[in-house]
């Protein structure tokens, strides 16, 4: 699949931050719910939305990460 600036969907969605794959993806399912669009079509936005889905949960994953391990650390002015 190919975005309309050339670059390739995978490459493109590797570099975008959480905020930016969110709304790409709430863009996503506005379209496939609106309908009107072919088959072909419908089946690329479902494609990129499971990418754009995969990177959301990659930024989820991280952030829960490193607040575990920040609440695991002990506090600076825990006496024991």
């Amino acid at each position: 699949m190919t975005d309309d600036d050339g670059t390739t969907a995978a490459a493109a969605t590797g570099t975008l931050g959480y905020e930016q794959a969110r709304d790409e993806l709430i863009e996503v399912v506005r379209r496939l719910e609106a309908g009107g669009t072919t088959l072909e079509e419908s089946l690329a936005l479902w494609e990129r939305g499971e990418e754009l889905a995969k990177v959301c949960r990659h930024w989820l994953e991280g952030a829960r990460a490193r607040l575990d391990a920040a609440l695991a650390r002990p506090q600076e002015d825990d006496p024991s």
